[in-house]
């Protein structure tokens, strides 16, 4: 199954069209990580959601491969300004895994193998607009760009698709993560330029 995010099929735009404001075009895939890179192997890989009330719901690599994958083309945008389009990717939507999840939560913070965290609300993450992947360009993700498993949620800036996904946590209120606690904004709209709190 091929899938096109929506805004992206139809009338041919310009580039121009597709660029955030103060974002510029790059053709290469830069790597920006908050700390080390992590090296996990897809033996030791495993997603966790856990629930408000604590009930943890856990995929092996194994039960990942087993789910129904999309190519998803989409392009991707990074607080630092640059924007690449039109990349692609292989994962399994998110509203996969919550589909036998009880859940009255209004937000998640995804967590990551290397201790880094995110915050999103769950909505963003459900309704076919986040996935979790792990191929680029039809190669396996490489551990500077996420690998073997990294979230990917392109309507948003870059730095809420999480490299090294290990789970999500839900909850009723919105907690920070990593770059929010340090000043970058909690939601992160590239169209709004919503990089720092106060934007």
């Amino acid at each position: 199954m091929s899938i096109v995010s929506p805004g992206f099929s139809g009338r041919r735009r310009s580039a121009d069209d597709r660029l955030p404001p103060g974002q510029y075009l790059t053709h290469d895939f830069p790597v920006l990580s908050a700390g080390p890179t992590q090296r996990v192997t897809t033996a030791q890989w495993e997603f966790t959601i856990t629930t408000e009330a604590g009930q943890a719901h856990r995929w092996s690599w194994s039960d990942l491969m087993s789910l129904t994958s999309e190519e998803i083309t989409t392009d991707i945008h990074c607080v630092t300004k640059w924007s690449k389009l039109g990349t692609t990717w292989r994962g399994v939507p998110l509203d996969t895994f919550f589909e036998d999840i009880d859940t009255a939560a209004d937000y998640a913070l995804a967590y990551s193998y290397g201790g880094y965290t995110t915050n999103l609300p769950l909505d963003d993450l459900l309704d076919n607009r986040s996935w979790i992947t792990w191929e680029f360009e039809g190669e396996p993700l490489t551990p500077e760009h996420g690998g073997p498993v990294r979230l990917l949620v392109p309507h948003l800036y870059f730095w809420k698709s999480a490299k090294w996904i290990r789970g999500l946590r839900l909850a009723f209120e919105d907690e920070p993560g990593f770059w929010e606690s340090v000043g970058y904004h909690e939601y992160g709209d590239p169209w709004r330029e919503q990089r720092y709190q106060g934007d």
